[in-house]
């Protein structure tokens, strides 16, 4: 169990879900890991599930100037890193027509702004060997009804990791997406509960994929091992899918 032994591991939105479970995979694999999030109880929370002397850092990937607290302080702690799973990501169900400057302005400010500027501030404390990876979605490949603007900002996330595997030539540093398809977690649990029809987006959803069930946080942090590991070394500006076949087929 160390196949990140030593390396300085960051997860963003790692209070829970998949973050979360990576989190507490790469911890047992080795890893000095720190989680961001927004929520102050809930990284709280995390930690005593994470152990192995995890840290966790308040702050929203959205806000510049949080962003660039976390990253000082991660630098003082720390002095590096490894590993930057840039994970944290939410979105809102609405349909065109219905959609919101709100809604808009959220969703793409953490989804795309903030992953941006996490990478961003990240890249500094990276050297050679250090892995970024992307929580894309299988939405970002096929349309889905009432969450045009999520999939869309996960479409720019499929564009980062082509562009900036470009950009990053010669520093030996990778990046990668890991697309995760219907998946049990926080997140989908909110964003479905506000419309009343959970359960049956839930039914429909598993209709669609080929192994006939929803997909859970270990198994897509499962891949995220991989993508974070050095048994990844040869793979930069791809996209690995973790779905049931759902985007697949």
């Amino acid at each position: 169990m160390s196949r990140l032994n030593g390396k300085i591991a960051i997860v963003t939105g790692g209070n829970s879900g998949i973050g979360l479970a990576s989190a507490i995979r790469f911890a047992a694999e080795g890893a000095q890991v720190v989680i961001v999030g927004r929520r102050q109880d809930e990284l709280d929370k995390a930690l005593v599930l994470i152990g192995h002397d995890a840290i966790a850092i308040q702050g929203d990937i959205s806000n510049l100037r949080d962003l660039e607290r976390v990253f000082a302080q991660i630098k003082a702690d720390k002095g590096r890193v490894d590993v930057l799973f840039a994970n944290a990501g939410l979105g809102d169900l609405e349909p065109i027509g219905a959609i919101t400057e709100e809604s808009f302005d959220r969703t793409f400010g953490v989804n795309v702004k903030g992953t941006l500027f996490t990478v961003q501030n990240a890249l500094p404390l990276m050297s050679a060997g250090g892995s970024i990876v992307l929580t894309g979605s299988t939405t970002a490949s096929m349309g889905t009804a009432a969450f045009s603007v999520y999939s869309a900002s996960k479409g720019a996330l499929r564009n980062f990791a082509r562009s900036w595997a470009l950009d990053l030539q010669g520093t030996g540093i990778r990046v990668n997406v890991l697309s995760p398809g219907p998946t049990t977690t926080p997140g989908l649990d909110r964003a479905l509960s506000g419309t009343g029809q959970k359960d049956a987006i839930v039914d429909s959803m598993v209709t669609r994929v080929p192994l006939g069930r929803m997909g859970q946080p270990d198994e897509v942090a499962n891949a995220a091992l991989f993508l974070a590991s050095d048994e990844s070394s040869f793979m930069t500006g791809s996209e690995m899918f973790v779905d049931g076949g759902f985007a697949q087929v």
